[in-house]
């Protein structure tokens, strides 16, 4: 179906009035992933806001965010849909040993992520989270899945979208994705943003941060991102981080401030040792 946006300035443009602030790259993925009807695979660190790309675009177009959470071990029954054995046995016992009711009907089928967001169509978005986590037969069944936006159920029989749902899949790079899968998608990299981008993202997410607290801590994520670090923060760190200074009554960041909050900003041990030391560099005091 044809994108409701004309253009992807118009899509960035409605994005940020649901609060998420796209670069032109992104929302011409998504503008192009919406006219298409391809999947948008979005990669990069974590932190980086790939899943609330997702739910913003959830939000912005009306329709219900159905995620579906990968994990090691994760088979297509338990992403589909599973049976209500309970209700199941309860009624063949209500009917008897003589009892013929058919208890493998829609009636009894409870749907998971995959098998609600085929229902829904274009009323829904498809959030594929972290798939790189799944195993390779999962991605195997997820291409075939995307390539018709159907699924047979034995008991059933074809269940096909009316429409395909916007689907986003998100990746941290733990592991190499196939060709084939990524062959099926638009693709985009999601990075940490610059400091300008930060700032306005710190204005809209954290309304409360004084705008020259915002200004400074977005620019001190900046230089803290460009160490040498293990897990360099994320945006929703650094939206804690400004939070945590108003918290502790700071006005302007300072390298005391900074280094008494770092809890809320870097999450190892060994990552905070390193910015405590070098705390004068990474956030000079505020002229």
């Amino acid at each position: 179906m044809p994108s409701p946006f004309r253009s992807p300035t118009e899509l960035a443009e409605g994005l940020e009035g649901v609060g998420y602030l796209a670069d032109d790259a992104l929302a011409m993925a998504a503008h192009l992933a919406l006219g298409l009807d391809r999947p948008l695979l979005l990669e990069g660190a974590n932190g980086v806001g790939k899943t609330e790309v997702a739910a913003a675009l959830a939000q912005l177009l009306g329709r219900d965010l159905v995620r579906l959470q990968c994990y090691e071990g994760l088979d297509a029954t338990q992403a589909l849909y599973d049976w209500h054995y309970a209700r199941q046995l309860l009624d063949v016992r209500a009917g008897g040993s003589s009892s013929s009711a058919d208890v493998f009907t829609r009636a009894y089928l409870l749907p998971r992520p995959l098998l609600t967001a085929l229902e829904a169509g274009d009323r829904a978005v498809l959030l594929i989270d972290e798939i790189d986590r799944a195993d390779d037969e999962f991605e195997a069944f997820l291409l075939e899945l995307l390539a018709d936006f159907a699924v047979t159920i034995p008991e059933i029989g074809r269940v096909a979208a009316p429409s395909p749902p916007l689907v986003v899949l998100t990746s941290n790079r733990t592991r190499d994705l196939h060709t084939a899968l990524r062959r099926r998608c638009l693709y985009h990299w999601v990075a940490h943003p610059d400091a300008e981008r930060e700032y306005r993202i710190l204005l809209a997410r954290a309304p409360h941060i004084a705008p020259e607290l915002a200004r400074q801590v977005a620019d001190g994520v900046a230089r803290i991102r460009a160490a040498v670090l293990g897990a360099p923060p994320g945006v929703g760190e650094a939206i804690d981080w400004a939070s945590a200074l108003q918290m502790v009554g700071a006005a302007t960041l300072s390298p005391d401030d900074a280094a008494a909050t770092l809890s809320a900003l870097i999450k190892d041990v060994d990552d905070q040792q390193r910015i405590a030391e070098r705390i004068d560099e990474l956030v000079p005091t505020a002229s």
